[in-house]
């Protein structure tokens, strides 16, 4: 069974304290807005939508969810300096044909990435903000992904 996941990173960000709670620039919300629509026009039947317990993710994630008609819910293990080797367990014990779509933060987007593409997790992928990279897998275990797009606000017409 090949299944999709989307590794998004959230939306530019203001600066701030504590690191949890920084919100989404106006430019953020546009590139949430932007990508919310992107995901809209994708066949995403029954897709569940995750999110980090941080602000500028749960915010990125609000529109995306609308596109959807889902509800995001909060995965704590997604924060930026969680281990990718983790994600891919909790994605293994939770495996479905349906897609799935996460909302993190840099650093860990682009090492899952990364690590589930090329069974390494040294430097990362290079995520703009608001980035999703598309990837396909019959299990997300270290080197058993494709990676099949990569889009950016930037992108999106």
């Amino acid at each position: 069974m090949t299944a999709q996941l989307f590794i998004m990173r959230h939306g530019e960000a203001a600066a701030g304290h504590p690191d949890s709670e920084r919100e989404l620039t106006t430019r953020g919300q546009a590139e949430a807005e932007r990508m919310a629509g992107w995901f809209g026009r994708q066949a995403l039947a029954g897709a569940r939508l995750y999110t980090s317990p941080f602000v500028r993710a749960r915010q990125t994630a609000s529109p995306v969810a609308e596109a959807l008609g889902i509800e995001a819910e909060v995965l704590p293990l997604i924060t930026p300096d969680d281990s990718p080797a983790a994600v891919c367990d909790w994605l293994i014990a939770h495996a479905s044909d349906t897609p799935i779509v996460l909302v993190s933060h840099m650093p860990l987007v682009g090492l899952l990435a990364e690590l589930l593409t090329e069974g390494r997790a040294l430097r990362g992928l290079g995520f703009p903000t608001a980035a999703v990279a598309e990837l396909e897998g019959e299990v997300w275990a270290a080197g058993c992904a494709r990676l099949l797009r990569f889009r950016a606000p930037a992108d999106i017409r």
